[in-house]
């Protein structure tokens, strides 16, 4: 497809593999209402962002565990025990992405995620080796939809926003990068991804 767009840029979670807090909290918790209590005060969402945008772990355990010292325990499950949030990979987008990769386009991620966890997601999923290149909201600070990361990726690997796709689960994410003259796909499942890249001329 001439002029088409010829790199591609994932997103990880929700798109790649399958990662929710309740996954290891079940575990944890007899009762439903009980853990989303918890997920909802404690170890909230708002809270974790915040080491999604490079604050320190063990920084943000100290300070809600002061908060709620009774939940210690539970508290620092969320970062120790980081691993069972997984489920596993979304095989079918993986299988996306290696028919991507054997096409010989580029390919690269852009995930928001705390820098000190991201050597657990590379040893859980080979597929990460095969980005050129990979930014980490953690690692710079910076975390989508903040067009500013999306301006790192691209100036850090020579990428013209115009000739990138990029992939992510959430809508404000993708309306970001298409602001910046990404071609936005909105994730909803990798049947309908495959026909969403296969109409840009990639698959």
């Amino acid at each position: 497809m001439t002029g088409g767009p010829s790199t591609v840029v994932f997103d990880l979670g929700g798109v790649l593999y399958d990662w929710d807090p309740r996954y290891l909290y079940r575990k944890l918790f007899d009762d439903e209402r009980a853990m989303e209590d918890f997920l909802g005060t404690v170890c909230t969402r708002a809270w974790h962002v915040r080491q999604d945008a490079g604050r320190p772990i063990a920084e943000a355990v100290a300070e809600v565990k002061a908060q709620h010292p009774d939940k210690a325990e539970l508290i620092d499950a969320f970062y120790g025990r980081w691993t069972e949030m997984f489920r596993g990979a979304i095989e079918g987008t993986v299988e996306i992405m290696a028919d991507l990769k054997a096409r010989g386009w580029p390919l690269f991620c852009l995930t928001n995620g705390p820098a000190e966890t991201f050597p657990i997601v590379r040893s859980l999923y080979d597929y990460i080796d095969w980005f050129e290149g990979i930014v980490v909201s953690g690692e710079v600070e910076l975390i989508k939809p903040d067009r500013r990361i999306f301006e790192h990726l691209l100036d850090t690997h020579g990428i013209r926003a115009e000739d990138a796709v990029f992939i992510d689960d959430l809508a404000e994410n993708v309306d970001a990068a298409r602001a910046l003259g990404f071609h936005g796909i909105l994730f909803d499942g990798p049947e309908r991804l495959r026909s969403d890249l296969g109409a840009l001329g990639l698959l």
